[in-house]
């Protein structure tokens, strides 16, 4: 095969000058020296691999962050805004349909019947401060909001979150709502609130507040007032009050009787114990005990080996018996109906 000649027009070669198999050689070295190249140093790909996620992450971090800054500016700026968005007061905030109307339904079907005065369509939002429906309108944009400003129109912006139906500006309030705002002298009417605006999390979580410092909160203005406009919401919470006070007693009642269960089961160990090994100085006659006084690995060992005792000495004789002896006997028919081995267990009685 004729080698391709510099500055050559000269694209492609025919396969079929090829008589057998070729090498590859380096440019500008002597023909026939094969050149192998250095491998990489340990680390390099896996090291570049790494930057390259990093730096594509660091873009799309950025990326996001701009692009939000850009929906800032567009809102602050009112740049070919189309929409005036009058207030209670009188107020009027620049906007743009575009916005509105993919954020929210109900935004979108009140700039369609709108009416149009100079270039611009004019809607009102009322019922609540200007600076809510900003603090709301700036959310639609860039779902932004200062820290103080969420705190002191939470609960405003929860009833527009609700009326706008815009679902991830109600999840902030609610949260906002939870962690800096509930206390006992407004949970009553928060969760009023929360039941009209549709946010069962908070309304939960008021209940369970309720519910929690009940005295207190009974006592508060609000639960009066509440309890004159809302009769039937105070009587939905006391009857959950007496539901969850009677799942706490049952729930006690379980926890006891399961305490009593583990000292039966204690119990009957220690008794099988010292009818089969002996502990300290009690035991089957047919062993020696030691009289060693190590601690015993059975918790139990010690009131059974005192109650055994007791029982082989007992002469009380009275209509009704003595305690301790019946609740030895107890024991020995407990053991008795749950023996697995009646013909080779040592507990007396067992048979």
């Amino acid at each position: 095969m004729a080698p391709l000649e510099s500055g050559s027009s000269q694209l492609f070669f025919d396969s079929s000058a090829i008589d057998g198999p070729f090498d590859v050689y380096e440019c500008g070295t002597l023909a026939g020296t094969r050149v192998v190249p250095d491998p990489p140093p340990p680390g390099t790909s896996y090291g570049k691999q790494r930057s390259s996620r990093n730096a594509k992450k660091a873009r799309r971090v950025h990326g996001s962050e701009e692009v939000e800054d850009c929906w800032n500016r567009l809102f602050l700026e009112g740049y070919q805004a189309d929409v005036r968005v009058s207030t209670g007061d009188g107020s009027q905030i620049l906007s743009h349909s575009c916005i509105l109307g993919i954020r929210s339904p109900v935004l979108r079907s009140m700039l369609e019947e709108a009416r149009i005065e100079h270039g611009f369509r004019n809607i009102l939002i009322s019922g609540v401060p200007s600076e809510a429906v900003r603090v709301f309108i700036r959310f639609l944009y860039s779902s932004r909001f200062e820290q103080g400003e969420m705190k002191k129109y939470a609960l405003h912006l929860l009833v527009l979150s609700h009326v706008f139906s815009v679902q991830s500006l109600k999840i902030v309030c609610t949260d906002q709502l939870e962690r800096f705002f509930l206390a006992p002298d407004n949970v009553v009417d928060v969760l009023q609130l929360a039941r009209l605006c549709d946010a069962p999390r908070l309304s939960l979580i008021c209940t369970r507040m309720i519910v929690g410092d009940f005295k207190t909160i009974s006592l508060s203005e609000g639960w009066k007032v509440m309890r004159r406009a809302n009769p039937s919401l105070e009587q939905e919470l006391l009857e959950f009050l007496v539901e969850v006070d009677t799942r706490r007693q049952e729930r006690a009642k379980r926890m006891e009787e399961k305490k009593v269960y583990l000292q039966l089961y204690e119990a009957m160990e220690a008794l099988v114990h010292i009818c089969r090994d002996g502990c300290r100085t009690i035991g089957p006659w047919d062993q020696k005990l030691k009289g060693s006084q190590v601690v015993c690995k059975f918790p139990a060992c010690k009131g059974i080996e005192l109650l055994v005792r007791h029982f082989s000495a007992c002469k009380k004789r009275v209509p009704r018996g003595c305690a301790n002896c019946k609740r030895m006997w107890q024991l020995l028919e407990l053991h008795s109906r749950m023996c697995s081995t009646p013909d080779t267990c040592r507990v007396p009685l067992c048979r």
